[in-house]
């Protein structure tokens, strides 16, 4: 920072003018003016005086990367009640999401993506949970002035308000086990907490704004300003402190702007009421009441006292949440922790293991890389307790929790899809319509082509088969579900469906079907629908454009994974030899139609041990006026054979079901239906016996 500049600061947080300073130093006032201007510099002597009337050292003076201590010291800001006496019990914004780290771990993550910096390189991300003890503990506390703040927390802790009920359970978590989580999420390569303490800006809507979210650019995942509440919303005291190295100066200054902000609810302290949140940081000289916190720029100890030391100059922000707890009530078991007492829901252990979990399942795409693509980001997460590392820092490898997904989004970003899969290890791709409409009154729309991936499924991935992944500009898993009506049969597969700039940068009218989709999405970004910014922007029956994509895509998919007849029949002659199709002769009168007779069968045997077949019924002239109960058993050498219930019978071609009873299409030469047999009806296991299937037929009734 510039000498002028950086003195006129410190003149200013010390309350003493340019004639103070002239005055001390036994120098004019227009001296000191022009230093302030830079129309001249201090002599080496008289830098020195200067030092001693701002109580400080020659060395700060001349490296001015921090500001002195006089002044006005670093304390809590909190903001006082409302003259109306109106009352705020907590942020409203904070209820809108669980105070689950998986949650947390896709919110915070979507920030930083959508604040990379241009260019190539990625976003680097990385969790670090640090458990705090003993006298660690107490000079952290130290560090956030946590006497100043204990009454606070003491009243708000009284308050019979879910908040209040949180931050007693906090408290007495760190006084009865003398033990406190933070937990820190860094990121690099991001714009950082840029723009004015006040003014509209990235540190105004992060620190002192709710929903502004200050993303304009059509690939950005998050459009709420809801995202951010889960930083506060996942500490159990309520407590955010901040470092961000800027992108862009301000003050003259990028590296150590720190800021503190707790959110508490209404609450009296010492016969004053206060509203609710409240600041750290070095109080504005410039306000008309100095009591309001601003930014600070910090020295390299303060920011290590309060383990928010950055590990490069790299832009970007670390945000430290005081008091991490984890909702979520599965429990698991730690990996390497034999011999210690059960952990409970807060072990770092578990927070751990669920936020490389969060981070592999939500953020893979972004994550993988091409021969000539970079990925996104990059992220990891690590484990201390008083500052020694217990868990090493793991990387997320997308190779290792999406395997198969990211080897189709991989073929994608190198150029080697094919049209159909012939091989194994093979990603076949086709495109889809997504009609956008255009907003209400400025158009007719446009066509965007999304694309569709398919390969097959990699018994290492985690996440269940058949099923299709959506995503957009960011490629961070917007919804994932099952492809509906697939053909029994169908080898085990992993579909992605890249819409908006996910499809491409050449992708036709990417743009458009951003600012679409992301319209579409509520808070959570959890999927494409209906929603009340959609239902404004462009209109009430717009969202019926994205079932119409959702439609395509899965028969895309149907099409892609679809076995030709004469490779399913190969692949099923295992299973050939033990089905079998049978039927009671049934006399037909003179002159009557001819019966619909079972042509074919294929089956195999699920992962629950259940026979799921795919029959074909050759109905021959005037036999759909026969209805028919398929019927399955089990083939055994002597004696009845043993009759199975099914699980699921569904009509998938020239008929219908009707009480279990199938009915023929007018006119059909032949139908197909599928089933699935009840496992609790099998009297021996399916891998041990064979299959028969018969079709027991009436006209114009009940079978």
């Amino acid at each position: 920072m510039d000498f002028g500049p950086w003195l006129a600061r410190q003149l200013k947080q010390s309350r003493m003018s340019q004639a103070d300073l002239a005055q001390q130093i036994g120098m004019t006032r227009a001296a000191v003016s022009a230093w302030i201007t830079g129309r001249a510099t201090p002599r080496e002597e008289t830098i020195g005086k200067i030092a001693d009337a701002l109580g400080t050292d020659t060395g700060t003076i001349h490296t001015r990367t921090a500001d002195t201590l006089a002044g006005l010291p670093v304390s809590w800001y909190h903001r006082p009640a409302y003259e109306d006496r109106g009352r705020d019990f907590g942020n409203a914004a904070a209820f809108a999401f669980e105070a689950d780290v998986e949650v947390l771990a896709r919110e915070a993550t979507q920030n930083s993506l959508d604040e990379r910096l241009p260019g190539p390189r990625p976003v680097r991300v990385r969790y670090t949970l640090h458990e705090l003890t003993g006298e660690t503990l107490a000079r952290f506390r130290e560090a956030i002035c946590w006497d100043d703040l204990l009454p606070h927390y003491e009243a708000a802790a009284n308050v019979d308000q879910k908040v209040g009920r949180v931050i007693a359970s906090g408290l007495r978590e760190m006084h009865e086990r003398d033990r406190l989580v933070l937990l820190r999420v860094d990121d690099y390569n991001a714009s950082g907490l840029t723009g004015d303490d006040y003014e509209t800006g990235r540190f105004a809507a992060v620190v002192r704004r709710q929903l502004d979210s200050q993303k304009s650019m059509t690939g950005a995942g998050g459009s709420y300003g809801l995202g951010k509440a889960t930083l506060w919303a996942t500490s159990r005291l309520g407590l955010v402190i901040m470092n961000s190295t800027l992108s862009e100066p301000h003050e003259g200054r990028t590296e150590r702007r720190l800021i503190g902000r707790l959110d508490l609810p209404w609450r009296e302290v010492d016969g004053r009421a206060w509203a609710g949140p409240a600041w750290l940081g070095r109080p504005d000289p410039d306000s008309a009441n100095a009591n309001v916190a601003r930014s600070w720029w910090a020295d390299p100890e303060s920011v290590e006292r309060l383990h928010l030391t950055r590990e490069s100059p790299e832009p970007g922000t670390s945000f430290l949440i005081v008091g991490a707890h984890d909702v979520a009530t599965l429990a698991e078991a730690a990996p390497g922790t034999e011999g210690e007492e059960s952990e409970d829901d807060d072990s770092v252990y578990r927070m751990h293991k669920r936020l490389l979990q969060a981070l592999g399942r939500n953020f893979w795409a972004a994550m993988t890389m091409g021969e000539k693509a970079q990925p996104l980001l990059e992220a990891s997460v690590r484990t201390l307790r008083n500052g020694v590392e217990i868990i090493e820092e793991e990387r997320v490898d997308p190779r290792v929790t999406q395997p198969s997904r990211t080897r189709a989004l991989q073929a994608f970003l190198n150029g080697t899809t094919v049209d159909r899969l012939t091989e194994s290890g093979q990603v076949a791709m086709a495109t889809v319509p997504l009609n956008v409409p255009a907003p209400a009154g400025l158009g007719s729309g446009s066509e965007h082509r999304a694309v569709v991936l398919v390969t097959e499924a990699d018994d290492r991935d985690d996440g269940k088969p058949n099923s299709v992944v959506t995503m957009r500009g960011n490629r961070m898993t917007v919804r994932t579900a099952r492809v509906p009506e697939l053909a029994l049969g169908t080898n085990p597969f992993q579909a992605v469906l890249l819409a908006g700039h996910a499809a491409g940068d050449d992708a036709p009218f990417a743009d458009e079907a951003e600012e679409f989709l992301r319209t579409s999405e509520p808070p959570e970004h959890n999927k494409w629908g209906q929603t009340e910014e959609l239902r404004m922007r462009y209109s009430a029956s717009a969202y019926r454009r994205i079932a119409t994509l959702t439609r395509d895509t899965n028969k895309a998919v149907r099409e892609l994974v679809a076995v030709p007849k004469a490779k399913r029949r190969e692949g099923t002659d295992r299973l050939r030899k033990r089905l079998a199709v049978g039927g009671k002769k049934v006399t037909r009168p003179t002159g009557a139609a001819g019966l619909p007779t079972l042509d074919e069968l294929e089956a195999r045997i699920d992962d629950h041990g259940a026979w799921c077949v795919t029959a074909q019924v050759k109905v021959p002239v005037g036999g759909d006026t026969w209805h028919s109960t398929p019927v399955a058993k089990l083939d055994v050498r002597s004696g009845p054979r043993p009759l199975l219930k099914w699980a699921e019978l569904v009509a998938v071609h020239n008929c219908e079901l009707i009480d279990g009873v199938l009915h023929f299409a007018p006119g059909a030469r032949n139908a197909t239906f599928r089933g699935v047999t009840d496992v609790s009806t099998h009297p021996v296991r399916a891998a041990l016996t064979g299959l028969v299937v018969e079709l027991r037929t009436d006209k114009g009734g009940r079978a």
